[in-house]
């Protein structure tokens, strides 16, 4: 039986390329769903004239990870088995979409990895958010015992069922961290794919102060450690208000702490 698959764009001003990431989306996908986080540049009315998708709409810009988080529950509600998400910036190639869907047989999740592998034609990507996303990767496999090389690849497949798992609190670009926290602690299992490096704006602005990188870096960072101490005190690792306090804070909050006997981190594929 073949499970039902939908994708989901999460799309925040991209007039000029959501008809053309739409069309070629639904050559390899034929249940795709745009969140339209607040738009006001003409994306809504683009939308609304196709009958080909099906459109959730924030009244208002709400960040990256709420628009994730939309889709995420879009899925769960309308019986879907498999959610491949994917940016609608031209970064990911749709053509993919069918090999990420099946190796959801093998994995929860399924992420695109754009250092995994080189591919002909690869971008050059921005020097400092290569710095940021590999620091961050490292911490991340450092403290969940994880094997991620790109954590920040836009372009996954989540088994739905696994998703029902996952609690998303974080509207921002922040998001992944703790998907990749919450992944560790119910011991999903993680798949990286090889996706070609894409970049065709390295402009593109992240909003606000996250543009600077220190303060983008620091901010992932706190998103980091909050989500690892809700998962410390969800598991019971910190129950008094005082140890609350200081799960977060204690410096060596690393895997061995977070992924003892019994806990539910560190497993991939």
């Amino acid at each position: 039986m073949t499970t039902k698959s939908l994708t989901a764009l999460p799309v925040f001003n991209e007039r000029a390329h959501v008809g053309k990431v739409l069309d070629e989306t639904l050559r390899y996908s034929r249940h795709v769903l745009v969140v339209d986080d607040g738009s006001t540049d003409g994306t809504s009315e683009v939308l609304a004239a196709r009958k080909d998708i099906r459109v959730v709409t924030h009244g208002e810009n709400r960040g990256y990870g709420a628009a994730l988080k939309s889709a995420f529950d879009y899925a769960i509600g309308h019986g879907y088995g498999v959610l491949v998400t994917i940016d609608c910036d031209g970064q990911h190639e749709p053509k993919r979409i069918p090999e990420l869907v099946a190796a959801t047989g093998r994995a929860d999740i399924v992420s695109g990895s754009r250092y995994l592998a080189q591919f002909a034609g690869d971008s050059r990507p921005p020097e400092q958010r290569r710095r940021v996303n590999r620091i961050i990767t490292e911490e991340i496999n450092r403290r969940l015992g994880l094997h991620l090389t790109d954590a920040f690849c836009g372009f996954k497949a989540y088994r739905v069922d696994a998703l029902r798992r996952i609690e998303v609190t974080d509207p921002g670009y922040a998001m992944p961290l703790e998907l990749w926290v919450q992944a560790a602690f119910h011991r999903l299992r993680i798949l990286e794919v090889a996706v070609p490096l894409i970049y065709l704006d390295e402009a593109r602005s992240f909003g606000g102060s996250l543009d600077d990188t220190s303060t983008r870096l620091a901010v992932y960072r706190e998103v980091l450690e909050r989500a690892i101490r809700r998962c410390l005190v969800a598991d019971g690792r910190c129950t008094s208000a005082a140890a609350r306090g200081a799960c977060g804070t204690v410096a060596g909050l690393h895997v061995s702490k977070f992924s003892t006997a019994g806990s539910a981190c560190g497993e991939t594929l």
